[in-house]
């Protein structure tokens, strides 16, 4: 295990459940709100932003726009920035359309191995340790998105 999953492992009270549970089941669920938060983004914002719904592409836009760590959830078209822990009530006046989740929620973060495209997998996966998505990336994400879909079908 790379030392940016052992520090993801870090955010239950007992790491050592979270590498199991990747070890046993290939998903681990993580508590949001110590070491990081997630921005839940809609697959069809992401693909709006991208102009493109190829897998390969999205991925490596995302890696490319917001330089961290970014999780394909397939199964229930949605993508999950991991971002800074900030207050996610002001994001969620300004990006109600990608809520951020905090403290109260948790999150299945697949094993390192797992790069898809199935089920849930890494698009983007961590490279080093404590590195996430700057929250303005994100940000900037769903503002392409928006503009997007003013703009219409050329």
């Amino acid at each position: 295990m790379s030392a940016a999953f052992d520090w993801l492992a870090r955010a239950q009270d007992e790491p050592r459940k979270a590498r199991l549970e990747w070890a046993e089941q290939g998903i681990a669920l993580l508590p949001l709100g110590t070491r990081f938060n997630s921005v839940c983004l809609p697959a069809s914002l992401v693909y709006e932003a991208v102009g493109t719904g190829d897998l390969n592409t999205v991925a490596a836009t995302l890696a490319e726009l917001l330089g961290g760590p970014v999780i394909h959830n397939r199964v229930q078209h949605r993508y999950h920035a991991l971002v800074e822990c900030s207050p996610t009530q002001r994001w969620m006046r300004e990006y109600s359309e990608a809520p951020m989740l905090g403290i109260g929620h948790h999150l299945s973060v697949p094993a390192s191995d797992l790069r898809g495209p199935t089920g849930l997998y890494w698009a983007v996966r961590p490279r080093i340790v404590g590195g996430l998505c700057p929250v303005r990336s994100v940000a900037t994400l769903v503002h392409i998105a928006r503009s997007e879909s003013r703009r219409g079908p050329q």
